[in-house]
This record gives C-alpha cells, structure tokens and sequence, in this order.
C-alpha cells in the first residue's frame, strides 16, 4: 500500500469519526405543547413542525428549522405569488402596448383606420347582396309570370331562387360576423387606449368615433 492509498484511507477514517461525533453531539431545543422550552436528543413530530434548534454539544445553534408554514400563511403566500405574476404580466403588456403606440392618439387613429377597412369590407358585401336581389328579383318575376300564365316553373328556375337566397343568407351572416369583429375589435382598442392614458399620464385628443372624428 502506498503512501497516498494510505493517507485517503486515514482521511475517510477521520471523516467518518468527525461526522459520528457531530451526529451523537447533535441535540435539539424546542417548544413542547405547553410552550416550555424543551432540549433533548430526540425531538417530536408534532414539535418539529412548530420548529426547532440544533445544538451543538456546547449548547451552540448549529441550525434553526422554521416553522411549517400554516394553511393561512401558505394561502398568503400564493396569493402574493399570484399578484406579482399578475404585475409582471401586465408589465410585460404595457412594454409591448408602449412598442406599437407612444401616446394614445396614435392607437386611436390605428383603431379608425382598422373600422374603416372592416366597414369597407361589409359595404361591398352590401353591394354584392345588391346585385343577388336584383337577380333573385328577377327570377321570382319570372316565376310569377309562369304561374299567372297557367305555366309550370322549371325544377332549373326555382333551384336558381334558391341558391341566390342561400347566397343573400350566407352573405348577411358573413355581415353579422363582421359585425362582432368590429364590436369585439373596438373594445379591445378601447381598453388599449384607456391603459395608454394610464401608463402615459397622456389623455386621448380624438374621438373614439371615426364619424364623430369626421363631423369635426
């Protein structure tokens, strides 16, 4: 055996014995039930978990246990845990917010603009049923006039009145939808420029209205 085998074997022994000695040595100080102070080599369960002292041989806090934590203060806990995850989200909205728009005004006119194109949108639509009814206005005339004559109507025409008023129903709902995208769209916007003026200190100039803005 050489001599560093040696020496690490006497070190481990010696490790060994420190860490024995420091185990035996341990002892633990404590509230019991009736609030004494309690120090003994063994501690409770029930003790343990109102928290405790380590001591050295000597009497020396080696270690202090807290408390476990009672159902109140864990529920303070996460609810402080929650609100700071709540700022830190609105922190990182209100950086973003402040990315796209500097000063309120500016995420109005982007609103005006967006309702413009999504009502530009909806005028043709408008347009297009226009052009449906006067198709479908004449193709019922047509039918009329069969039916006044005595005349059966071709299985081709009444599929005909059918599919335009299918087309003028699957238009108007594309319409409605539109519609709730403008609804939903402005109240995002709004909320948006009400935060802006918040973080800002700045209040909007501009109408929320696009029509009111062009009656000014």
């Amino acid at each position: 055996m050489n001599r560093l085998t040696r020496f690490s074997i006497a070190v481990s022994a010696a490790a060994a014995l420190m860490s024995a000695s420091i185990v035996e040595a341990r002892m633990y100080r404590y509230t019991d039930e009736n609030g004494q102070i309690v120090i003994s080599s063994t501690i409770p369960q029930e003790a343990s978990r109102r928290g405790y002292d380590i001591l050295s041989k000597s009497g020396r806090v080696i270690e202090t246990i807290d408390p476990e934590p009672t159902e109140e203060e864990i529920a303070a806990r996460e609810a402080e845990e929650k609100r700071q995850a709540e700022a830190e989200r609105q922190r990182e909205l209100d950086r973003k917010l402040l990315e796209r728009y500097s000063h309120p005004d500016e995420a109005v006119r982007a609103m005006h603009r967006k309702i413009r194109e999504l009502q530009g949108l909806n005028q043709l639509k408008r347009g297009n049923i226009s052009v449906i009814v006067s198709q479908l206005d004449s193709e019922q005339s047509r039918a009329a006039d069969l039916e006044r004559s005595g005349r059966d109507i071709p299985e081709a025409t009444l599929e005909k009145i059918r599919r335009l008023e299918a087309q003028i129903r699957d238009i108007e709902r594309e319409i409605n939808s539109q519609n709730a995208n403008i609804k939903a769209l402005r109240e995002r916007f709004e909320a948006d420029i009400e935060r802006l003026e918040e973080i800002t200190d700045e209040e909007r100039t501009l109408p929320l209205d696009p029509d009111d803005l062009e009656e000014s």
